[in-house]
């Protein structure tokens, strides 16, 4: 059993509420959840610190956890939330509590250092970065809900077990049985959220998303490339609407070229939809056709249009982009479908395109090849004239040769 003294008792417990109540903090803020941190907050201390008083026994061990799982259902409870999503800030919280006061107790405790407890507080911070970085790839629609708990588990299991394993004294049977079953159950979690997650597009996981916990601004995800080393600068709502300063450029191009019509592929959510349509308002003249393949997605957005009060600015069609027909002479073009058409897409609406019109096409950083080369090619064929604008994503504008004068 640990024995604390008053002093390391008391600063080890004021700093576990700390560090957890900060880090429960900024994982809701970037969460875009609006929740108070202070329940999961005493609920992790109090599973920490009682578990310290069962130290190198197999109680020390299912404490860790079972503290983790009691925060994240308690707070799912309390505020209706997903309980996946509160599991996975607990878990990421739990993780940098442990650790630090693990390492707090080593360096208190000489007596207490083993170079396998030495090497288990390096890998543990080593896999707190990683788990706080998953949870950062999860909020930006990369990884399912529930994977830094599933992870957690399974590192925090693996780390309980080496240190059984590596100790001084007799092994623990209890010990090492609560460790490989930690193990089994984030191995158990992650083979059923994992598969489910590669099966569904990304775009209605993107919807169900939105749907449960709402939106919210979030650092750009792309990374970094030649022409836009810091991403990070940008800010997006989700991984496949364009950038919010992607959106204020169309809005405000809007604004300056004054178009009477504005054809957009892609409606997806109807972010960039609403961007053009405000610009449309603020002019008081114009309209923008916006197409969308998926029914689903189409459907997401007709409620948000539908909702914004700008639906007289706003024909959205449920189609393929390239079977619709427009009448009437394109101003501006914005291709945002699905990467592998918009070089059709150019060359379907071409002819309509007026000579003094803009052509927009999103995602043509270097990363997306396909789009970038799709406008070189276009360009190289004589067809139009391409500046490639260095975002994270990247942004073509584009004017079409014909007709110029």
């Amino acid at each position: 059993m640990m024995i604390y003294t008053d002093w390391m008792y008391w600063a080890i417990a004021a700093a576990a509420v700390a560090c957890t109540y900060g880090v429960v903090r900024a994982d809701f803020r970037r969460r875009g959840l609006l929740l108070r941190p202070l329940l999961m907050t005493l609920v992790l201390d109090a599973a920490l610190i009682g578990s310290g008083e069962l130290l190198s026994d197999w109680l020390h061990i299912s404490a860790f956890f079972l503290g983790v799982v009691l925060a994240g259902v308690l707070m799912a409870l309390a505020c209706r939330q997903s309980v996946l999503v509160l599991l996975d800030v607990a878990a990421a919280a739990f993780a940098l509590l442990a650790s630090i006061t693990y390492l707090v107790i080593l360096l208190a405790e000489p007596r207490f250092f083993t170079v396998s407890r030495g090497i288990g507080a390096v890998v543990s911070f080593i896999a707190v970065y990683w788990l706080w970085q998953e949870g950062r790839r999860s909020v930006q629609w990369q990884r399912p809900r529930g994977i830094v708990f599933g992870e957690f588990l399974v590192l925090g299991g693996g780390a309980a077990l080496l240190e059984v394993l590596l100790g001084r004294g007799p092994r623990s049977v209890t010990a090492e049985a609560a460790a490989l079953i930690s193990i089994a159950s984030g191995a158990i979690l992650l083979t059923i959220i994992v598969p489910r997650f590669l099966r569904t597009r990304e775009e209605h996981r993107i919807i169900a998303d939105v749907t449960a916990t709402g939106e919210s601004l979030q650092p750009e995800y792309t990374p970094a490339t030649p022409e836009c080393p810091h991403p990070e600068l940008w800010k997006m709502y989700d991984s496949m609407s364009a950038e919010v300063e992607v959106l204020d450029f169309l809005r405000q191009l809007v604004i300056t070229l004054k178009p009477n019509l504005v054809v957009e592929t892609g409606t997806f959510m109807g972010v960039s939809t609403l961007a053009i349509a405000e610009g449309l308002k603020q002019n008081g003249f114009g309209r923008v056709i916006t197409v969308e393949f998926d029914p689903k997605v189409f459907a997401k957005a007709k409620e948000r249009i539908d909702a914004s009060g700008l639906g007289p600015w706003i024909d959205a069609r449920n189609q393929s982009s390239l079977d619709l027909q427009v009448e009437g002479t394109i101003d501006l073009l914005f291709s945002d479908s699905d990467i592998h058409v918009r070089e059709r897409e150019v060359r379907h609406y071409l002819t309509q395109i007026s000579p003094t019109g803009l052509i927009l096409i999103h995602d043509a950083s270097s990363l997306q090849k396909v789009v970038r080369e799709a406008a070189l090619r276009l360009e190289a064929e004589g067809l139009i004239s391409v500046v490639l604008v260095p975002t994270p994503r990247g942004l073509v504008v584009a004017q079409k040769r014909s007709g110029r004068k």
